[in-house]
């Protein structure tokens, strides 16, 4: 199936100034933000991510948001364009040890250990639009979208339909809960959801924390 997007002339005209805007955006923020964050050594960062494990699995619960700071370029892109220390996010499911995020192969889940191996720090945020019942229905939708492409235009803050980057996910597995009148901005950063949320636990840097 051809995808109507390309052949559309208005379309097409928003997401070069959408791209535009993200490396003027880039440019500007490179200078403030650190580009890279160094992984300490092996047995540093593995009492680190022990520590981490232990305390998502003790204070989280489904449908919690953790927000990192990753090592992946793309982690590195998305800290200097956002101009903040987060990177990422994705969806806890407490139940299965898993989370549920959208990365650039997609929505798909990953063992909470992985995912907590990968982060240079951690938070754990529980939205403000959480309850018991919205709670098991953020997960149930998290899954549900597993499978789903990668919004690569929504960075630019040109949604794609049924198309998730990684905190445009986070948001929308609690769509039905948003109260009316509430503005989520397009694009939303991992750095934003905390004006959403509660944050229950910062991992702090494995660097200065030893």
């Amino acid at each position: 199936m051809i995808d109507s997007v390309a052949f559309d002339p208005a379309r097409r005209r928003a997401i070069a100034q959408g791209v535009r805007l993200l490396v003027v955006a880039l440019l500007v923020s490179a200078c403030a933000t650190p580009a890279v964050v160094v992984s300490p050594a092996a047995d540093r960062k593995a009492v680190h991510d022990a520590r981490v494990l232990d305390e998502v699995r003790r204070l989280g619960r489904n449908g919690d948001w953790l927000v990192i700071r990753g090592y992946h370029p793309s982690d590195h892109l998305v800290s200097m364009a956002t101009n903040t220390p987060w990177s990422h996010v994705a969806v806890l499911d407490k139940d299965r040890d898993q989370v549920i995020e959208a990365e650039g192969r997609g929505v798909h889940t990953t063992p909470l250990a992985d995912f907590v191996s990968k982060s240079h720090r951690l938070l754990l945020v529980r939205s403000n639009w959480a309850t018991e019942k919205s709670s098991l229905e953020a997960v149930l939708n998290a899954r549900r979208w597993v499978g789903k492409r990668y919004d690569f235009l929504g960075l630019a803050g040109l949604d794609i339909p049924d198309r998730y980057y990684c905190s445009e996910l986070a948001v929308a597995v609690y769509r039905a809960y948003i109260p009316t009148g509430t503005q989520v901005p397009r694009p939303v950063t991992p750095a934003q959801l905390h004006y959403w949320g509660r944050i229950l636990f910062d991992s702090g840097d494995p660097l200065s924390n030893w």
